[in-house]
């Protein structure tokens, strides 16, 4: 059983690699950036150059292929269906899919696909934090407009989600809310980086005007970053609330955030 993985060296396909090679798999890393692949990706992969936002491309990359990891991004909202449908032609019988944060075409599609198939609606991410690391590093301060608790989760537990809807059963036409075992707020997260960092770092309130203003420095459209902003100012229950999906799945805890900040500590 070939599992190809798309987004191989993304922020969540580098933990679905890795994990479905731990158990013994043979994968697929699909990926646009294969210089990474030697840095991201543990031995033991197949490293194939591409990209699921062209799904016509891929037929090389799902030939021999009986099971599929889709992570939903910008272009895959749009081109979602044909990549599913040229998978399922190809012989594909089972499909993961990290959904985009709302149920659109690519996750109808695999719904609807006829094969084996879970879908995967993590909330937020531990890795967020890594956004902060420039203004930790420079000035100690970490600027956000809201300061409201969620449950976020580690992308590592993803990964090891991913790989057990991938090779086990139990888990068919299932959609599974991923979050962490404890909801901190901004300012809870940031007090874990200065405690295991060794360092002050001060939590400094931004308005959502001066928010928007830094997304769209960083080339985020106005769209995007007010839904992300949207997002942030009021979360769903959802992300706010653990809920013990991860631990029922995994048959362990949940990793916290300050085993994140410990792992990445190098970083910031």
């Amino acid at each position: 059983m070939t599992i190809l993985v798309t987004g191989a060296t993304g922020n969540t396909g580098r933990h679905v690699v890795a994990e479905l090679l731990r158990r013994g798999r043979a994968v697929r890393a699909l990926t646009r950036a294969p210089e990474r692949a030697g840095s991201l990706l543990p031995a033991g992969a197949e490293v194939v150059v591409g990209t699921h936002t062209e799904p016509s491309t891929l037929a090389a990359a799902l030939d021999g292929v009986t099971g599929l990891h889709i992570t939903v991004t910008s272009g895959v909202a749009e081109t979602g269906p044909e990549l599913v449908r040229r998978a399922v032609s190809a012989g594909v019988e089972r499909i993961t899919i990290l959904w985009g944060g709302y149920v659109g075409p690519a996750e109808t599609a695999v719904a609807e696909s006829g094969v084996t198939w879970t879908r995967l609606e993590p909330q937020e991410f531990m890795s967020n934090a890594l956004t902060w690391a420039e203004t930790i590093q420079a000035e100690g301060v970490v600027r956000e407009p809201f300061d409201i608790p969620s449950a976020v989760v580690h992308e590592g537990d993803l990964g090891a989600v991913a790989a057990i809807a991938l090779t086990e059963e139990g888990h068919a036409s299932r959609a599974y809310n991923l979050n962490g075992p404890e909801a901190l707020t901004t300012s809870e997260r940031v007090a874990a980086l200065a405690a295991t960092l060794g360092r002050d770092i001060t939590f400094e309130r931004i308005s959502r005007d001066q928010a928007v203003e830094r997304f769209l420095r960083e080339g985020v459209s106005p769209a995007d970053a007010d839904y992300v902003l949207g997002w942030h100012a009021d979360p769903p229950e959802s992300a706010r609330v653990p809920d013990g999906t991860v631990d029922r799945i995994l048959g362990r805890r949940a990793r916290t955030f300050a085993e994140w900040v410990t792992e990445h500590k190098n970083r910031f």
